[in-house]
């Protein structure tokens, strides 16, 4: 998860790609122009190759101040993790 968010601070759209289960990856990914501020990791949770990460990202758009909060779903895959997706508050 902190692989993930340090990307799209980054904009390494790449590993971004290769980070998420093929199942649900989207063909291409466009970053909208966001100041990444900050991450919270609020929970973790992981059973055999299943993981569960909630946390709290904050940013600013257009300079407003804007939190995303999001629970998301990993899977372990050959020794990877890999987003499977997120349900966002």
């Amino acid at each position: 998860m902190r692989s993930r968010y340090s990307a799209y601070v980054l904009g390494l759209i790449d590993y971004l790609l290769a980070t998420w289960h093929p199942s649900t990856a989207p063909g291409e990914l466009l970053l909208a122009p966001v100041q990444w501020m900050g991450l919270e990791v609020r929970h973790t949770q992981m059973a055999g190759d299943a993981g569960v990460v909630e946390f709290v990202a904050r940013c600013k758009t257009n300079g407003r101040a804007e939190r995303m909060i999001e629970t998301s779903r990993f899977v372990r895959q050959d020794g990877r993790w890999l987003y499977i997706d997120g349900d966002v508050e």
